[in-house]
This record gives C-alpha cells, sequence and structure tokens, in this order.
C-alpha cells in the first residue's frame, strides 16, 4: 500500500542516533539543547521547548497560558482532536469557531464572533501546512486580552509574510510525527519569545520541578534539593530522538523543496480534472506542504477514497471535524455548527505526499484519480 505519508531516513539519521547511542547520555543531555537550537534556526529564533509529541506541545503551551477552569479555548474544528482535546483536560471550554472555505484554516470574522472575557487563548490550526491569518487573529485576541497559539503540527518550515511559523503566534507547538515534514519518531516542540511562557513551558515538560537556588523557598535544604511549586508532567523528549531531530531539521530545506516539487506536479496533472477541487495558496504564504488535500466533489469522496484504497494507494481522510467525536457529542456539542468546515470535511481526500514519493509513484495516483473522476 503507497501511504498518504511517511518518513524519509536515511544514513545521517542513523549516524546521529547511533552517536548518542554510543555516548553517555540517552536522555536530558546535549542533544536536546542542540535540537532546541536547531529548530530555533526555522523560528527566527524563537526559543524551543521539546517535548514527547504534539499532543504534549499543545497541553505544555496550554498550561503555560494558564488556560483552566472558567477560561475558553477558541479553535477550528479541522483538526486532529488533541487540538481541543487538551484544552478541555485542563478544565476550559472548547469553543469551535468555523473555517475558511478555501484554506480550511479558522476563520477571523467566525472567531471574532464568538470572543469574549473568558476567552484565553484563539488555537489557529495550519492546515496542511498554510499558515493561518495570524495577523487578523492576533488584533481579535488582544481585544480581549488573549493569547494565540499556533498550531503548526503541519507547517513547519512555511513562512506566512515572509515572516517564519514559531514566530507568529504568541506560543506555537509542533509535531514530529513520521507523516509530518520531519520526525523524531515521537516528539514535538512549543515556542514562544516570551520569557515567562518560554519558563512555563520548560518547567511543565520536567515535573514542574524547580532548581534555582534564588527561586527555591527552602535553599539550605541541601545540594539535591529541589520543589515543585505547580504541577507539570514528565514531557521531556529524550536525547536518541533529539539527535534524530537534529539530522531531519538540516535536510528540512530539501524536503520542502521535494514537496513543493510534487505539489506543483500534482496541480498540472489534476488541473481541470472535473468534480475535483486543488489546494488553495495564498500570495502572502509559502507553504512547507504537510498535505495535499483535494476536495472531491458530488458526494463522490467515500467512492474516490475506496476505489483508491482498493488500487493499493493510501489516501486518507484529513480530519473529521473534533466536536463530531463522541467525547464532545457527550459534552453537548452537536453537529451542524460549523457548516464550512463540516462541507470542507464532506468532500476532503489527501493524497499521498512525501520526499520519498518518486514521480512515477505519483504519476500512478494521479491516472487512478482521473480514472476514478475523469
Amino acid at each position: 500500500m503507497l501511504p498518504y505519508g511517511r518518513q524519509s531516513i536515511d544514513e545521517r539519521d542513523i549516524e546521529g542516533v547511533l552517536g548518542v547511542l554510543r555516548g553517555e547520555w540517552l536522555t536530558t543531555g546535549p542533544a536536546v539543547g542542540a535540537f532546541e537550537e536547531e529548530l530555533a534556526a526555522w523560528t527566527g529564533g524563537v526559543p524551543c521547548v521539546s517535548v514527547t509529541s504534539g499532543t504534549a506541545a499543545l497541553h505544555t503551551a496550554y498550561a503555560a497560558a494558564g488556560v483552566g477552569p472558567g477560561d475558553e479555548v477558541v479553535t477550528s474544528p479541522i483538526t486532529f482532536v488533541a487540538t481541543a482535546a487538551t484544552a478541555a483536560m485542563l478544565g476550559a471550554r472548547v469553543v469551535f469557531a468555523d473555517v475558511e472555505e478555501d484554506t480550511a484554516n479558522l476563520d477571523p470574522a467566525a472567531v471574532e464572533a464568538v470572543v469574549g472575557p473568558r476567552t484565553r487563548a484563539v488555537t489557529a490550526v495550519d492546515y496542511a501546512g498554510h499558515p493561518a491569518e495570524y495577523d487578523v487573529l492576533r488584533k481579535i485576541a488582544s481585544s480581549v486580552e488573549a493569547v494565540v497559539v499556533g498550531d503548526a503540527a503541519h507547517s513547519v518550515g512555511s513562512r506566512y509574510h515572509d515572516r517564519p511559523v514559531g514566530a507568529l503566534a504568541d506560543l506555537t507547538t509542533f509535531s514530529f510525527f513520521p507523516t509530518k515534514t520531519i520526525t523524531t519518531a515521537e516528539g514535538g516542540a512549543v515556542a514562544t519569545a516570551d520569557v515567562e511562557l518560554l519558563r512555563r513551558a520548560r518547567r511543565f515538560r520536567n515535573h514542574g520541578l524547580v532548581r534555582d537556588p534564588q527561586e527555591l523557598r527552602d535553599p539550605d535544604e541541601g545540594g539535591w534539593h529541589q520543589e515543585v511549586h505547580a504541577f507539570g508532567l514528565n514531557y521531556r523528549l529524550p536525547d536518541v530522538l533529539c539527535a534524530l531531530g537534529v539530522s531531519q531539521l538540516r535536510r528540512l530545506g530539501a524536503f520542502r523543496e521535494r514537496r513543493a516539487r510534487l505539489v506543483e506536479r500534482y496541480n498540472k496533472a489534476l488541473q481541470g480534472l472535473a468534480g475535483l477541487r486543488l489546494p488553495t495558496r495564498r500570495p502572502h504564504a509559502d507553504p512547507a506542504w504537510h498535505l495535499y488535500s483535494v476536495g472531491v466533489l458530488g458526494g463522490r469522496r467515500r467512492e474516490a477514497y475506496e476505489r483508491m484504497r482498493a488500487a493499493g494507494i493510501g489516501v486518507q481522510v484529513n480530519y473529521l471535524p473534533a466536536y463530531w467525536h463522541p467525547v464532545f457529542a457527550d459534552m453537548g456539542y452537536r453537529r451542524g455548527m460549523c457548516p464550512v468546515a463540516e462541507e470542507f470535511y464532506a468532500r476532503q481526500l489527501s493524497l499521498p505526499l512525501f520526499p520519498d514519493l518518486t514521480d512515477s509513484e505519483q504519476d500512478r495516483v494521479v491516472e487512478a484519480l482521473h480514472a476514478i473522476l475523469g
């Protein structure tokens, strides 16, 4: 089965991991800092905190922002459920705002209609790698003294008005799952330029431990002493995975170029195919494409999905509107609340896209889709 996404691993990656395995540190060692510095080179110098997954990154970002009971977090329903679930697990009420028809990113007008005095965070999702409209969203969030969180699970290496993802929101979260643009096997990160938010994120990913003698409440207890002032979790990304991440980040430019080339080939080969809507790219955006997301019109998405899969082509649907999950339905969320998002979901199909996808494999995908829809 040709997958819709897959990691690209070469000898440099393997040697990087072996170097850690041959060394003294498997976790909490020098590769962690090296990875965070390498990632910061892609965020415009914004400091980064590595964690164990993209979900952990969202949890850490919300915790750093102080999200809790009585707060509201406004976000998109077109995302993996973790974007909303991690806010709900902290006790916040999730408010879903509709998306833009062309990009499937959070619609600023929909956000403006639902923010209020309880809004603690507005979380945009850079769907498929295309950055959300951060400048407008930040103005809206500022009007109610909320932070903007950028869920950049899809968009490491993307740019918006010539500014890098990671420098656009108050807090940005990344995912490094194998299907993403770069991978650490499992892993994620939080980027923020705010010194206090950064401090909170670093503590939260390490049980909330405080070790700085100037901040300890009982500094004379002994050299071994450490304290927890606020609860955190063990979200530390180990050196062995950070070493893989360092190697992968050094290939990110090449990954971006190959993905862009594949997107260009898809656009050319599928242009004009009846019943198919191609992805949008706005002039001010430079996406590091994570998904090649098309719209299958005329109610034929399921047919296309099943026939492509039967042909050995692993297309995927990204995503079920988050509030359709039973866990949200059981809390009273109802279908129909974000009609643009639901219409997008009804036609969405992701075609295979990853750096090692060959031209001949891509041609096979195109021919199969033409045979179904042509």
